[in-house]
């Protein structure tokens, strides 16, 4: 059994019948009309996601602090901003709230806007502490409410998986140009050959390691070295970058599932 984390550079490696598993999906794709709608849709699908399941499906990323130090930095002197992209219901920034850090001021945005009120619904929320808005970080629209260069920190936590591969780079690019010089974006999504990756029957396969999931939402799974290309091309620094494996146990319920997730730091250049 894996260790509860377990880090490393290299993909993993498949067995005879995971390579059928993913040769079995190309013998169906999505249709590309329907792909086309998906990506129309999306807002809507991630608004009845949370309609669905309000602030009951995820749990509070307390692990964040844990995987990541620069969160855990107490800042000296002037404010620092921390800007959460697809913040959800808050799961990961009322826990920080919590912790009693008060030098930072958290700007958080998410393309659904029901989640977006949930935010605003926790008791925890204070606009001298966090400013929450609903926003498609594929577009210029975050910058009516964040300024260029203000930055310190961006956390994208299971994000760019959901956004269409074509728009990488102008997420990307909106994150280098809101960051100060030095600011830190902060990456946790999922990394190739994840169970959920090989769990996909024919038919859900939109393009290569981009899914649809039952629910309309989508997730694509990302190798190591296409997102350091991603940002350094894009004007980053690459200080950490690696595949996390790790064990989705339940012992009542019999289940042991590997998950494989990409964590990364980037610093601006």
């Amino acid at each position: 059994m894996l260790p509860e984390d377990t880090f490393t550079k290299t993909v993993k490696a498949l067995t005879e019948e995971e390579e059928q598993k993913l040769e079995a999906q190309n013998s169906r794709l999505v249709p590309k009309f329907k792909a086309e709608q998906l990506e129309k849709d999306a807002q809507k699908h991630w608004d009845l996601f949370y309609k669905r399941n309000e602030t009951r499906f995820f749990k509070d990323r307390r692990w964040t602090t844990r995987e990541f130090e620069d969160l855990l930095s107490e800042p000296q002197g002037n404010q620092k901003n921390l800007f959460e992209i697809g913040c959800g219901v808050g799961n990961l920034i009322f826990p920080l709230i919590e912790e009693n850090r008060n030098n930072y001021f958290y700007f958080v945005c998410d393309f659904s806007p029901r989640a977006v009120e949930f935010v605003k619904q926790n008791p925890l929320y204070s606009e001298d502490k966090v400013k929450a808005f609903q926003c498609d970080i594929t577009t210029d629209r975050v910058f009516e409410e964040i300024p260029e260069q203000s930055l310190d920190i961006v956390t994208m936590i299971f994000v760019l998986s959901a956004i269409h591969p074509d728009k990488f780079q102008k997420v990307v690019d909106n994150l280098r140009r809101l960051l100060k010089p030095g600011g830190v974006v902060l990456f946790r999504d999922y990394g190739l050959y994840d169970m959920a990756q090989l769990r996909f029957k024919p038919g859900h396969k939109i393009s290569e390691n981009l899914y649809m999931r039952q629910d309309g939402t989508r997730s694509y799974y990302f190798t190591e070295e296409e997102l350091a290309d991603l940002f350094t091309r894009n004007g980053f620094e690459v200080k950490s970058n690696s595949y996390v494996h790790r064990r989705t146990l339940n012992v009542k319920e019999e289940i042991d599932v590997p998950r494989i997730f990409l964590q990364s730091k980037f610093v601006k250049s």
